[in-house]
Parts: structure tokens; sequence; C-alpha cells
């Protein structure tokens, strides 16, 4: 682990929970990931698709993005809603613990796509750190660290290939500020913008910082993949959503301390929270992410006795179960879930999520999505059926049941 921030905790507002969003930071080499640079493999077909360069052809534009489910329609009157589960991941950097290729596969077996929080930084060489200018702290600072190169091939690698395989890449942004002057809870909406601008730069002409020519292209166009993203920590959401609105962007899934409802706009943004979930053996609830869990667990330790890993990995399994269960029993409201490529405590959190992750597939109703999946189905429903649903306490099914939703009854 390297140059990692562990401050920032915030209150999670149930019982003594913490909440915190910490991005994966990773050290040390990887593989190198090579192939042609003019033309994009689709994920699963096998094909190729021609790629058309942007800019100086860090990124082209293959056509629509492969593996999309169908176009969304509207709830029918007295219709279930589906059990959207979303499972997220902050930094989504490949760091060669073989973590970001792991959950791939894991979701091509169970035909779930995902969104993952691209940090910017991930893909701008250390050597090059100078290009970074954060706003309130000092040039080329940063609380993750930057990787090596050989790891920014790597996340190359795996970026693009989640993207062929159906999956979202949003933004994390860059340098991960928590705590102190530099701190994301106080930027002002147009730092939020040049932070923003920057990610979006270092993703766009990763090949001219890196003068790497020998690499495939990213094989979307970022300016009109990026529509939402989370931000370090959880803070600083208020002074985002202006700027995230004028950006055109469609969701932000940067609060804390959410409650399993359906989700409503917050300055013209779809607000989708990190979600307070039962855990097992407490009065109090935990927020629905990995190093959350892990908080209250060992007090923020990421390597504490071995002893305890199998009675806190079978814990966070069934936090993540009993939180997808009290959704799916009741006002279906979707459930979402953030995790690192992190193998704090011996990786009981991947093995975790793994396990939830499997015990949730192939149920009826249930449709494991990305969060710009999710919006695109929120976009085309009746108004007034999203407004019974979002009328829905945590846990409460409706009266009658779900034969009277949209009928008025």
């Amino acid at each position: 682990m390297r140059d990692i921030s562990r401050r920032g905790m915030i209150g999670l507002g149930v019982g003594t929970a913490a909440a915190v969003g910490l991005a994966g930071c990773g050290t040390g080499g990887g593989s190198q990931a090579g192939g042609s640079a003019d033309k994009a493999k689709d994920g699963r077909g096998g094909g190729k698709r021609p790629a058309k360069p942007i800019g100086d052809g860090s990124t082209s534009y293959t056509g629509k993005q492969p593996n999309q489910p169908g176009k969304p329609v509207p709830l029918q009157p007295g219709e279930t809603p589906p059990q959207f589960v979303v499972f997220s991941w902050d930094g989504a950097g490949e760091v060669g613990n073989g973590l970001f290729p792991r959950f791939l596969k894991l979701a091509e077996e169970h035909d779930a796509r995902m969104t993952f929080f691209l940090s910017g930084l991930y893909l701008l060489p250390e050597s090059k750190k100078r290009m970074y200018k954060p706003p309130n702290n000092a040039v080329g600072a940063s609380d993750i660290g930057y990787l090596t190169d050989g790891h920014i091939k790597e996340t190359l690698k795996y970026v693009r290939q989640a993207w062929l395989e159906g999956h979202e890449i949003g933004t994390h942004f860059n340098g991960h500020f928590c705590a102190g002057s530099g701190t994301v809870a106080n930027w002002t909406p147009a730092q939020w913008q040049s932070e923003i601008d920057q990610a979006m730069s270092f993703v766009k002409e990763w090949r001219t910082n890196t003068g790497w020519t020998d690499l495939p292209s990213l094989p979307f166009d970022y300016d009109k993949e990026l529509v939402g993203g989370r931000t370090p920590c959880l803070l600083g959401q208020d002074n985002l959503l202006p700027t995230a609105k004028k950006l055109g962007w469609r969701y932000d899934a940067s609060s804390s301390g959410g409650l399993q409802r359906w989700p409503r706009k917050k300055t013209g943004v779809w607000d989708l929270p990190l979600q307070a979930m039962p855990f097992p053996g407490h009065t109090f609830e935990v927020l629905s992410m990995d190093y959350n869990i892990l908080a209250n667990q060992s007090q923020n330790s990421t390597k504490a006795p071995p002893a305890n890993y199998p009675a806190w990995r079978k814990q966070a399994t069934e936090s993540y179960i009993a939180g997808f269960k009290r959704a799916y029993e009741s006002n279906r409201a979707p459930f979402f879930i953030g995790n690192h490529f992190e193998e704090w405590n011996g990786g009981i959190y991947m093995d975790a999520v793994e396990a939830a992750l499997k015990h949730i597939a192939g149920k009826k109703d249930v449709r494991l999505v990305s969060f710009r999946q999710f919006v695109d189905w929120l976009d085309v429903q009746d108004p007034k059926v999203l407004a019974e649903l979002q009328g829905l306490e945590v846990g409460q099914a409706p009266a009658g049941g779900w034969k009277g939703l949209g009928k008025g009854v």
C-alpha cells in the first residue's frame, strides 16, 4: 500500500457506523498490455470493430457500446418493479493483485454490468505528475500516489475490456484529498470543474503523456461516456452538483448515509447514495461499502489479526445479503454496493462481495446493472409511478401488493 489517506471519517448517522469513501492504491510492477492500436475487439463477440481515433488516439469511437440491455420501458400498471443492484468500484486501477480481471470474469459469468469509477491519475505516469494541478493543494500532490508504468498499462487493458463487455466508466476524480485545507469538501464549483477537466484529460491524452504508441486506444469517446462519478471520501457533493449539471451529468453517487429508498434528483441530477444496510450482530447499520464494514470491524486497520478474518468475512457477506433481501422483499429500492480493488484484511471484503453477487444473481426480477443503465430506466418511467415508489419507506412493501402500482389505489 502506498500514500493512502485514512483521513476524512464522516458519520453515517445510523448508530455508530462510520462512512468513508477511499480510493484504491497500488505499488509494484505489472504485465504489459499489447495489441493493435487501430482495431477494437468486441469483448464477447470476438469480432473486430473499426476504430475512429479521437484526439491523439488515446480514445476512439468504435460505435455503440456492445453488451447492453434492451431499450428500457416504463413499468405497466400493476407490474412489480425490477430489483436493481449496482456494484461499483472506486479508483478502478489494476495494481498487480488481479482483482480487476477477477471481477470482470465474475460479471461475465453472472451476466452482470458494473460501474468503474476510474481515477484520472491512474493513467498519468508519476514522471509527469507536475501536470496535475489539484485545487488548494501543491502541484503534483496526491493522497493516493501514482501507479507504476506497468500498472498503468494493466489498468488501460482492463478499462478497455470492461467497456467492451458492457460496463460503465465513470470518474473518481484525481488526487483523493479528504482532509486539511485542500480537502474536496471545500472545493468550489469552479474548482470541481478544474478537477474534472484534468481527470478527463488524463484519460483522453494518456498516449501523449506516456509516449506509448503500441497499445490499443480506449474504445469510447470519454466526453460522451462520462455521465457520473463518486467523490473522494463521499465529500463535496453540494458544490459538485452545479458543475455536474452544467456538464450534463445524469447522476452522482457521492452521497453518504443514504437509505434503501427509491432515489430522487438533486439540482436536476439523480442522487444515488451509498446506503445504510443491516449489520449482523449490531443494532446499528453500516454503509454499503467495503471500507465502511472494515472501519467497524477493525477500527480502520487493513491488516488486523488473521484469526478474525473468517467471522468478519461471514459478517460482511451477510450484511450485503441482508441489504439486498430487505429491498427485494419490500419496496424494491435499488441496492448500491461500493468497493475498492484492495486486499484489506486478507482480501475478505473481495470474497464477501463475490459471495453476495453470486447469491443475488439469477433471482427473479433481479437486474445487475451499471449506474448509467439504471438511470436509463429511471428516465423513461412515468413520474407518477416513480412518485409512488419514492413514497415507500425502508422495508415498506406497498399496501395491497404491487397490483395497485400506477392505478391510483
